[in-house]
């Protein structure tokens, strides 16, 4: 076990430790805007789907039930503007956290392979490659890596922890260059319809990948959309080629979404007007959050889109930590996504009307 732990980093989480415990001692209790987790209702609609299946008492099938497939894939073409889309295009995973980590291994990567990400990127794409004993490299512009050995390429649009948005044209070069070189290109969009000074574009849409999805995959999750960070429930949509074997490795594994929860998926994917509400609650905490980062001093870069502020006042990250910590409020520091966030902090949105404005109040 020890062999495999010791492939890892740190758990970057555990090092926050004392700075919450220095925001919890805040006597109006602490503001935590560090890990972005939702804290809304999980909508009534989905609630009720997944009670009216709670009684499945058989196992669920990895690929899903055709209802579930057929909601996925009426969404992806509905709101991503896909075409041509079937069941054999889409698989079902248990939250996209497990799917990047497990991703690399699941491909049958390994030393000598590459995978590469985003310079400044969740970091669970790094511990993927190392799980798999992959090499692992970060880009600025993933056009310019050695294609040499690279087998996996990840997107991330919009960005955690940046909130930067990749244009149309941007993603179409990338995923040419990706094309040319057989490279596989898999673009985590788990932030997709949270947008706020831009309009993030899927590598499924048409105008990017020219109509095909060959050595193409795109990753959604209902965590922070429709509130279902608990369920556990995502998706993967693209090149059959791809997510076939991917199918039959996963039901080796057993790697199974309750019955339960394909039921809240499909009830979730099927409404639209939850994710406008929700939308218009993470518009209004950011907008109010945003002023008061920057009159407090902040600078605030990118962060066009996703449920992050990537904020900085040009010092450690550690130092900003603290800085804000002692005012009740807890972020996460931007080294945590790699080094070049040394000096930037990623402010979550995801709090309470009641704790942003008492942030609000502090800062």
């Amino acid at each position: 076990m020890s062999a495999v732990s010791d492939r890892l980093p740190a758990f970057p989480w555990d090092k926050l430790t004392p700075y919450k415990a220095t925001a919890a001692a805040h006597p109006d209790g602490i503001v935590d805007l560090s890990v972005g987790t939702p804290v809304d209702p999980v909508p009534e609609l989905i609630q009720k789907a997944l009670v009216a299946a709670a009684d499945s008492p058989g196992y669920p099938t990895v690929w899903g039930t055709p209802e579930l497939r057929d909601a996925i894939t009426g969404w992806v073409e509905r709101r991503l503007g896909a075409r041509e889309v079937t069941h054999r295009h889409v698989l079902p995973i248990v939250g996209s956290k497990e799917l990047v980590a497990w991703l690399p291994t699941q491909l049958g990567l390994g030393p000598g392979d590459r995978v590469a990400y985003p310079r400044l990127a969740y970091p669970t794409y790094e511990v993927g490659a190392r799980l798999a004993r992959a090499d692992h490299e970060a880009y600025d512009d993933p056009t310019e890596l050695d294609p040499e050995g690279l087998k996996l390429l990840w997107l991330n649009s919009p960005s955690n922890p940046t909130g930067k948005v990749l244009s149309q044209e941007e993603l179409a070069r990338i995923v040419a260059w990706a094309r040319s070189h057989g490279i596989l290109l898999v673009s985590d969009e788990c932030y997709l319809e949270l947008g706020w000074e831009a309009d993030p574009v899927s590598v499924l849409h048409p105008d990017v990948n020219g109509g095909s999805y060959d050595g193409i995959v795109a990753v959604h999750s209902l965590s922070k959309r429709s509130n279902l960070a608990g369920y556990r429930a995502a998706f993967l949509a693209g090149d059959p080629a791809v997510l076939g074997p991917l199918l039959e490795i996963r039901k080796h594994g057993g790697m199974m979404t309750s019955a339960p929860t394909q039921a809240a998926v499909i009830a979730a994917l099927g409404d639209d007007d939850h994710v406008r509400v929700q939308r218009e609650r993470y518009a209004s905490r950011r907008e109010l959050l945003r002023e008061a980062l920057v009159t407090h001093g902040f600078r605030i870069e990118h962060s066009e889109a996703s449920l992050y502020l990537w904020a900085t006042r040009g010092e450690s990250c550690w130092d900003t930590v603290d800085h804000l910590a002692k005012r009740g409020i807890l972020v996460a520091p931007g080294d945590f996504y790699g080094p070049a966030g040394a000096q930037f902090v990623r402010v979550a949105l995801t709090a309470t009307d009641e704790r942003v404005a008492a942030a609000v109040q502090r800062l």
